[in-house]
């Protein structure tokens, strides 16, 4: 079960950090990431860290934001800095798990101008 938490009002130029927390029977967590909605897609990719430790950034966030791991709590951070108005949306988790993909509930996160 992922939790997710973190997503707020803020206004353009600030900063929110969204967490997410693995909970449950883990034996390993190969990749994390976080996701959001985006025109023509689902979902679009946001940030991720896959096996290895290398992250991976949507050139729209890169420089902005940051994704984080905590192997130890089974959770992973996205600090989200100089926020835009078209990062607005809900953000979702997701970490594959045992070999499995679990996405957290979405955590709404909404930057006005």
């Amino acid at each position: 079960q992922l939790q997710a938490s973190g997503g707020g009002s803020v206004q353009a130029g600030g900063s929110l950090r969204l967490s997410c927390a693995a909970s449950g029977s883990i034996f390993s967590i190969k990749a994390t990431g976080w996701y959001r909605p985006a025109p023509g897609k689902q979902r679009e990719l946001v940030a991720a860290i896959i096996s290895g430790g290398s992250a991976d950034y949507a050139d729209s966030v890169k420089g902005r934001f940051t994704i984080s791991r905590d192997n130890a709590k089974n959770t992973v951070y996205l600090q989200m800095n100089s926020l835009k108005p078209e990062d607005t949306g809900v953000y979702y988790c997701l970490m594959v798990i045992n070999d499995m993909d679990y996405w957290g509930k979405g955590t709404q996160v909404t930057v006005s101008s």
